[in-house]
Parts: C-alpha cells; structure tokens; sequence
C-alpha cells in the first residue's frame, strides 16, 4: 500500500505538510529512504549556500513538526535520530520510488528470459506510477536536481518499453507517444529512431523522412553537430529500401530486442594482491556512484588521483573501475597520457580510439581534436560510462576528454594536483600505512617466507618508503630469488648510494619513475630539489628555499610548490609563513645523487653555508627577543643570511613556540654544519640555542650539539669556538649540579679566552666560576670574581649578563645577612633589566627577590615579587622559569599554613618540572613536599618524598642536595619517633613516579 509518493508531488497518505522547509525536509528524507540523511544536507536543501546561524535549531524544529503530522496520520517513529543526522524508515511497499524499482527488477528478469509481454506489462505498471514532475512543487535546488535524475531514469525505461513494442510489432499504436515524446525531447536520437522506425513500418514513409529531417534540424540547432551514424544509416535504409519493415504480426518465438552492442572494457587487468585504502575505496565508489552525499551532483563527477611517482594511483584506479565495471554498464574507456600526449594531435587520436571502441565507423569519425570531442560527449551522452584518463600532466589534456553528462563517470591519475578540473574530487595518494606495507609484502613473497623474518619484513617496507611500487621491486627480487634472505635485501637497501641500484627488477625502476618527474621541471625547481638532498630527513619550513638558492623568499616558495605540484615534496602542516615541507626518503636519495652529479663541491658547500647562515639569524633573533638583546652569548664572525624583517617577525611572534617547532630541524643544522666542515656555523648555531634549550629545559640537545660543536672547533683548531663551548658545557653542567665538572671545564675555557683576549667570554666564565666559588663556600673568591666580570661586561652593555652578575652577589650578601646591600644589588638588576626589557632575566631577578623576602619572612613581600615573576614565564612560555617561581610560590603557601594551597602549587610545579626533565628542580620540589607532609603530620609521606629527593640527587651526582635531603629525612624519622600514632592527612600524597 503506497504511503509516501514522490514519484509526483508529494504526498503523505492521510497527512497534510504545507510549509515549504517542512516538505523540503521530508522529501529529502524519502529521497534517501532507510539511510542517514546528514544535517548538513539539509540545511544545504532549505537554505542552499547562505544558511542562517540558526539553521541547525531550525533543522530540528521542521523535523519536529514533520513527525507530529506523521503522528497525526498514523504513522509513528518513522523518522529517527542518530550522531550522523535522520533517517525515515519505509517498509516494503510503502514509498511508489520502492515500488517502481521493485517492478522494474521484474520486467528486466522477464526481458533477460524472453518473457516478452510480461517485460511489456512491467514496463508499463511501473511507469504508470509517475503521477507527473517528481517530488513536483518542492522549491529546493537540490531536490530538482535529484527529481531530474529520477526523470532521466524514467525516460531511459520508456525507450527501453517503446524499442521491445517495436520489436513486438505494435509499430501503430505507439507512434502518437513517440511523436509527443520528440517534441518534448527533442535531442534524444533513441527516440528519434523509434519514431522514423515505426512510421516506415506503418507505410508511412514519407513522414519517417520529415522526421529525420526534424531530428537532424534540432541536432544542427542545438548542438551544432550532423545526427549520429546510427540515425543516419537508418535514414539511407529507408532511401535504399532496405530497412526491416519488422514484423507483420506478433511474432512466437521473438527475435533479440536489437543486436547487442559492443561494451568497451579497455580498462588493464586488476592485481590479484590490491591492499589498503578500504575506507578511501568506499568513499570514492559513492563519489562517482552519485550515491550517499554526492547524489545531488547534476555535474560529471570527476575523481583526480594525485601522488609522488609509484605511489600506486593507476593501480588504485584500476581497481576501482574493476570494482565500478556493475554501476557503469555501457563501458569503461582506458587512456594512458602523459607528456607525449600534451599535443592536439595526440588528443584526437586518443578519441578516435575511443569512438572506434564505442562502434563507430571510422568512416563517420569528423577531423579535428574539437570536433571529435564534441562527437564522443554526444555519443556517450545517454550513457552509463566510466573513462580512466592516467598519467595526466595537465588540465588541458584532460578537458578535451570529459563526458559532458553526469551519468558518466572519469577518474584521472596525475603527478600533479590538476585542481583546475571542473567539479574534480581532488584525491591524494601517499605511502602505504605500515600494516598495509606488510600485508602487501606478505601476499607478494607468501606467508611463510614474511613471517619467518617479521622484523626483517617492517625494516624492508620501512626502507621501500611504503611506496608500492619500490616495495613491489623489491619483493619481486625476492621471490625471483628465493635462497635469499629478507635481511640480505635489506642490507643491501641500508646503503643509501646503492638503494635506488637495487630498486630495478624486470623494467621496473624507482630511479626512472622518479626522473620523470624531476626532468618535467625547470632548471631552478631541479636545482632547488636537488639541494633540498642537503637536508636531514626531517620536515623543514618554507623559508629553506630562499637561501639554498640565494634567491628573494616568495620565489623559491614558488619553487617549492612546483615541487609540490610534481609530487617530489608533500606539504606535512602549517599555513602561510609556517608551512611545512618534507621530503620522501627515495626522492631524497636521488636528489642527492643528481646534486653529487650535477653540482660542484663547491657549489654544494656554498648553498649548505647560505642554509647554515639564515638558520644563524633566526636564532640570533629568538635568542634577542628571549633576553631583550645580544646578552649573555659569544658569537664568531660566521656570515648571516638575512631574512625579511615580516617573515621573521611572522615567525618570532611566539620564540619559544617557534622554537618548539623547529627544534629537531635547528638542531640537526648543527650536526651537519659539522659534517660541512663549517665549525663556525656549527659551535654559533649551538651557543645561540642555549637560551632556548634552558628555557624549554632541552639539556639532552644542550649536551648533544655542544659535544658535536667542541669535536668540531678542535678539529678546526678555532680556540674561541673551542673555549665557547667548554664554557656553555660547564654552565649546562651547573643547571644539572654536576659542579667539579663545571668547574674544570669553566676554567678550561677561562683559560683559552685569557690567552686569545676575548673580553666577554672571560666575563661569562667568569661570572659561573663566582657562582661555584659561593656554592662551595668560598664567599670572598666569589666576590672577587663577580666583581671582575661585572667590570669587563658593563662597558659591553650586557645588560642581561650584568643582571646575572648583580643577582649573584646578592647572594653572597644575602649569606653574609646584609638584607640591605642584597636588596640594593637586586633593585639594580631589575632596573637594567626592566630598561631593555630582558623579560625572562627580569622574571629570574623577581624570583630572587621573592626568594628574599621569604628567607627574611616577610610573606606578602615574597608572594607580590613571586606572583610578578610567575605572570612573566608564563606569557614568555618559560617552563623551565615557571617550576622554580612555583616552587618559591608554594614554600610561601607552606610558610602560611595554607597546606592545601601549598599542595595544589607544589605538585602543579612538581608535575612541569617533570615534563621539563629538570632533575634539579624535580628534587627541589620532593624536598618541599616532604616539608608539606613533614608540616602536615604525615610522616610516612614525607619520608618518601624525602627519599625520592635523595634518588634523584644522586642520580646526578650533587652533593649539596643531597646533604640537604638528608638532613631533613632525619629531622622526619626523629619526629615519627616522637608521635607513632601521629595524624596522617593524606590530602596530598606523592604521585607516581
């Protein structure tokens, strides 16, 4: 019983929906009866591209309403709600869209068995449901859309009805249809040839030559173009006198309707071992089905595949159009592109093939790339038809090849990202996951053979890239050599200068397919892919261009995108200024043959110094907006490469963000300007980084680069890179409080800048031996050399280092109990510091301060400077500065009695200073939550925070610390002793290591 029809205005038995948006809602609905409709296709039903911010509530409410008139007629709970959108359920019978398909199944089995006048009869009953215009008088552009196409199906089934009525004999009493139906379709040769064909045989010859005539006016009038072969052949039938009058009576046993036309299938063989891409497949056979989202296309639904060389995009497509061949019945067409193809004349004969395969005489084939073009849209136009046009290398190869009706179907495969195609769904094609290289490797060499080595296996996809077609090669080698082992293959792939020599197999080459793409681009975009080889295989910024080619930024981002286009570069994150590049391992391999190739030694050098440079001056730069100025830092005369003043501005807005970011990148520069033989770069490069490194508590890169910087400058013989970094080796020695080591390599580096005259490296050093010197208790040492060094830094204008120095000797009259001298010294700092607006100094000297007035007990003091100073770190990102200021900040709260205040600081800063790594600060935090539950009464808490401290305190070798730990682990064990039945809160107890 029909409940819901669409196939005519629409109607709901019983129920009466009047408003516009509730019937555009409910029409959408049955148009996707028994699947999700998604809300966003609603709200692009009602409102198409201008919805207003209330669309979703409105959505809901027309929904709402829908169901009360559904309710109202007795149909309850149809339309249900899910995550994804709505859905209306139907049941079998109910909607005449259901029924007309059901009864269409029918008629085509009866048809495939010879039932003839049952297939008559089917045809019939299921058009007779048309009650006029689909879903008629719904203003929505994407329900017209969808109308349409049920109107196009419904005239493709009165052809099929009319051409076995014809066959059957009924030439008269269908010849009145065929004459209403060519004038209100007036391009559709098929019924153009059922009319001429039933007039000639009802003896009405003369008419069925005035409606060729008609038919061939309108094909002229309107497309410009002669009626097809077929309508033309009929017509010379009928002038010749050789056409068949058809049968005078209904016939017993029927001939076939017509002949069988020849279907296409040009499209290669599938692979037996296809692997991955299951969720893309789906997505993409719904694409070019128009089914789900995409079934209110009324344009050509064009699939371009995109992807590096070998990434396997014509074998996904041929194993989607093998997988498509039931949804595109009338053919698939396959054409292989390429650069050879870019000319007209190559396009023309890729069409003359395609009309050949379509029947067409070559005879009737017009000349001419235009107009042969124009013959195959007309030619497929009414057809269900999937064209596969591989390895484009550019829109206008494609253009000339497109259908122009959306019932057909193109998938394109092209290096380059042919975004400029009409209604393209632009699809890219990257290495495989790391399982799907397996399964693939698996299938190809046999299970056995994979899993006797699994390790070997992961190594040898991970070395093939997961590009299909490497890992294809090698497996290939493989299995056409089955004494070997998978771990001979791989280590012969593990040498970088032979691994594209053992890529090759059978015509099979990786170096080739790359070298295709490298030889299709101009001089500059090969020369710049070949000294992006320079670089370690990490991601790298859009900047790197600009110095390896010592040209002006915006072009050699250009340059990067040509790369981009050509699939030897994949942009991995980032917009604008912050885009991010990365470099497949093979391409990288080639791009450094052709550079040792191509390029001189010295041309190498100079672009890896330009490279070196411009990194240099960006890290001078974050170094200056960190500190305020060229503080605290030794520099050699390596020339920087200047980048523009808004770029870095861009880049710098947030140093220690960007820093985050490029860490591994800026690190590795300093590895390979070791391996350049550039020590100057190198030992720069790393001492320039160390605020960064201290900031974000980095001492793993701190240590690291600085033993590569000082191999290096030896090597070099350079005494003021050597010296530069024994010195910023002993102060990353004294932030792990590993203090004979610091002071042997400080003096070290004293030492070296005395005999060379380096003023401000003698300073520096210097400043740390003070430090050591007050550690160890030698005070009046401790002075002496402070005051030394803040005498050679203040005609420098150091005006940060000057602070440290200040901050220094503060301390020293802070252990001598001149409140008032130390007060005065740490003033003087914050004022030289506030001046330059050395943020992250002046955050250290408030904490020292507030480190003060704690020590003295002046609470509210210490809590106002520590509160200034934790504002500071946290808007420079310091989160090295925020674990010190919140330690200060909870020993204040302790001080207090505010124990649960104090809990919350302390393990807040506990928990950064362990993200950080700072195992000093992780053991300062145990001492004073030890103190916390000390304080507290919970005695065992405090005794194992207290022997957490100490764990730590040796595990880096600092004495002092733990002397301190120790001290207090006593005066805990003597208090548990007193009270054994003492109160134990366990408000704050100590996470888990």
């Amino acid at each position: 019983m029909q409940v819901f029809r669409i196939l005519g205005p629409l109607h709901v038995q019983n129920a009466t929906i009047t408003a516009s948006r509730q019937q555009i809602v409910l029409a959408m609905l049955l148009l996707e009866a028994n699947n999700v409709v998604p809300l966003g296709r609603l709200i692009d039903a009602v409102w198409e591209d201008n919805p207003p911010s209330t669309a979703k509530s409105q959505i809901q409410i027309c929904v709402s309403a829908v169901r009360r008139a559904l309710r109202a007629a007795g149909l309850d709970d149809r339309i249900t709600t899910t995550s994804a959108g709505y859905q209306i359920k139907i049941a079998e019978g109910e909607l005449d869209l259901h029924i007309f398909n059901d009864i269409l199944t029918e008629a085509r089995a009866a048809l495939r068995e010879q039932r003839l006048e049952d297939a008559v009869a089917g045809f019939r009953q299921a058009l007779a449901l048309y009650r006029g215009i689909p879903v008629g008088g719904v203003d929505s552009r994407l329900i017209e859309a969808a109308a349409a196409r049920i109107a196009e199906r419904r005239l493709a089934v009165v052809e099929d009805c009319l051409e076995l009525e014809l066959h059957l004999g009924r030439h008269r009493e269908i010849i009145d249809e065929l004459m209403s139906l060519v004038t209100e379709h007036p391009l559709r040769e098929r019924l153009w040839e059922q009319l001429i064909t039933a007039l000639y045989r009802a003896g009405r010859q003369a008419e069925a030559l005035a409606a060729y005539r008609s038919a061939r006016q309108a094909s002229i009038d309107d497309l410009g173009l002669e009626p097809s072969e077929s309508l033309r052949l009929l017509e010379r039938a009928i002038l010749n006198g050789n056409l068949d009058p058809g049968p005078a009576v209904e016939p017993e046993l029927p001939e076939p309707i017509e002949p069988t036309p020849s279907v296409p299938r040009m499209v290669p063989a599938d692979i037996p071992d296809f692997t991955g891409h299951g969720e893309l497949l789906t997505e993409l056979r719904d694409f070019l089905c128009n089914v789900g989202e995409h079934s209110d296309r009324d344009t050509v639904p064009v699939l371009t595949i995109t992807g590096r060389g070998g990434a396997g995009k014509t074998t996904l497509a041929v194993h989607l159009a093998h997988e498509l061949a039931a949804d595109f019945p009338d053919g698939q067409l396959f054409t292989r592109l390429g650069p050879e193809q870019s000319h007209s004349g190559g396009l023309s004969q890729i069409l003359d093939g395609f009309l050949r395969a379509l029947g067409m005489p070559g005879s009737s084939i017009p000349e001419g790339l235009e107009a042969r073009a124009a013959t195959f849209r007309s030619q497929i136009a009414a057809s269900r038809m999937l064209i596969i046009l591989d390895d484009a290398v550019d829109e206008r190869q494609v253009y000339p090849l497109l259908p122009g009706t959306p019932s057909c179907g193109v998938i394109v495969t092209s290096r380059r990202r042919l975004a400029g195609v009409p209604g393209s769904r632009l699809v890219e094609v990257g290495a495989l996951e790391q399982h799907d290289a397996v399964e693939l490797l698996t299938r190809m060499v046999g299970s056995d053979r994979a899993a006797a080595e699994p390790r070997e296996a992961v190594r040898l996809v991970e070395l093939c890239g997961r590009l299909p077609l490497a890992l294809r090669i090698a497996t290939a080698r493989l299995i056409a050599r089955p004494h070997w082992r998978m771990s001979q293959l791989t280590e012969r792939l593990e040498d970088e200068g032979r691994r594209l020599d053992e890529l090759t197999h059978g015509g099979l080459d990786v170096r080739t397919n790359i070298a295709v793409s490298y030889e299709g681009l101009d001089e500059q975009a090969q020369r710049l892919l070949r000294r992006l080889g320079l670089l370690k295989p990490h991601d790298f910024p859009s900047w790197t261009g600009a110095p390896l080619l010592d040209i002006d930024v915006p072009t050699a981002a250009d340059t990067l995108d040509a790369l981009v286009d050509a699939q030897l570069l994949e942009v991995v994150g980032g917009f604008g200024v912050e885009t991010r590049y990365r470099m497949h391992d093979l391409v990288r391999v080639y791009a450094r043959e052709r550079l040792a190739a191509e390029e001189t030694a010295s041309d190498r050098l100079e672009a890896a110094r330009r490279l070196f440079g411009a990194w240099l001056f960006l890290v001078d730069e974050a170094h200056r907006v960190v500190y305020g100025g060229d503080y605290t830092v030794i520099h050699s005369n390596a020339q920087r490469w200047t980048l523009p003043r808004q770029l870095v501005h861009d880049l710098l807005r947030d140093p220690l963000m960007w820093f985050e970011s490029e860490r591994a990148a800026a690190v590795a520069a300093v590895s390979q300007a070791s391996q350049a033989g550039a020590a100057d770069y190198c030992w720069d490069l790393a001492i320039t980084m160390v605020a960064l490194f201290e900031t974000g508590s980095y001492l793993d890169d701190w240590r690291v680069t600085h033993e590569i910087a000082l191999l290096t400058t030896r090597q070099a013989d350079d005494p003021v890179g050597t010296a530069a970094m024994l010195y910023s080796l002993g102060a990353l020695n004294i932030v792990e409080q590993r203090f004979d080591d610091a002071r042997v390599r400080l003096t070290q580096a004293l030492e070296v800048f005395e005999e060379i005259g380096e003023a401000r490296g003698r300073a520096l050093a210097l400043r740390h031996l003070a430090f050591l010197d007050r550690v160890h208790g030698d005070l009046d040492q401790a002075w002496a050399r402070y005051s030394e060094a803040l005498a050679a830094l203040r005609p420098l204008g150091d005006a940060a280092g000057t602070a440290h120095i200040l901050s220094g000797m503060a301390r020293i009259k802070l252990e001598l109990g001149e409140r008032a001298s130390a007060a005065d010294l740490l003033a003087d700092a914050l004022r030289k510091v506030t001046e330059v607006n050395s943020t992250r100094v002046q955050a250290m000297v408030l904490h020292r301060l507030g480190e003060m007035h704690l020590d003295d007990g002046d609470l509210t003091r210490a809590e106002e400077e520590l509160t200034k100073a934790l504002r500071l770190v946290r808007e420079g990102r310091d989160r090295a500065g925020e674990a010190h200021v919140l330690h200060g900040l909870g020993l204040v709260k302790l001080r207090q009695h505010q124990h649960h205040q104090a809990a919350v600081t302390l393990n807040h800063g506990y928990a950064i200073a362990r993200r950080n790594g700072d195992r000093l600060a992780t053991a300062r935090f145990c001492l004073a939550l030890a103190r916390l539950h000390r304080a507290r009464q919970d005695y065992p808490s405090a005794l194992e925070w207290a022997s957490r401290a100490i764990g730590i305190f040796d595990q880096f070798h600092a004495p002092l610390g733990r002397l301190e730990a120790d001290e207090l682990l006593g005066q805990i064990r003597d208090e548990a002793a007193e009270r054994p039945q003492s109160f134990r809160d366990r408000a704050v107890s100590p996470p888990a290591s």
